[in-house]
């Protein structure tokens, strides 16, 4: 699979995690833009969800969003707010495979407080090298999500 660039973010809760998970993809040879927090203060979710999202919006085809809170929970109910965004909050490696597989998944989000750093890293992995099977049910399906966004963006 294409090496795509890797948008991460991630709060104060989320941030040892991210800073983990973006020297171990930069090592295996990702392109990676971190979008904050840049320390372990306090700071709120949202905005680094926009962030990420924001970026992953403007190149959808070559990027990948990551975002890390305390349950992952906020992140991805902030994320999946953003047109063409097909965020998932995922704690284990079946579910990061086949969110990508069958839904398309382009934001993985990741609860630090809920998963360790060895399985995060196996998430992670699990995300970014399963391709989606595209065509039948499950584009039919993407398509389908596609469809009330647009209709919401009407409304």
């Amino acid at each position: 699979m294409q090496r795509k660039t890797i948008y991460i973010g991630a709060d104060s809760a989320g941030y040892a995690m991210k800073e983990m998970l973006i020297s171990s993809l930069s090592e295996e040879g990702y392109e990676v833009t971190d979008c904050g927090a840049y320390n372990d203060a306090s700071s709120h979710y949202p905005e680094f969800a926009h962030a990420v999202c924001e970026k992953v919006q403007k190149t959808p085809d070559d990027a990948f969003g990551i975002l890390v809170c305390g349950t992952g929970i906020g992140m991805s109910m902030a994320a999946n707010k953003h047109l063409g965004i097909r965020a998932a909050l995922c704690g284990d490696t079946f579910s990061a495979r086949f969110t990508r597989l069958h839904n398309n998944a382009n934001v993985l989000c990741l609860g630090a407080r809920v998963v360790g750093v060895g399985l995060a890293q196996d998430i992670v992995s699990a995300f970014l090298d399963a391709p989606f099977e595209s065509g039948g049910r499950h584009e039919a399906r993407v398509n389908m999500i596609t469809a009330i966004e647009e209709n919401e963006r009407k409304a």
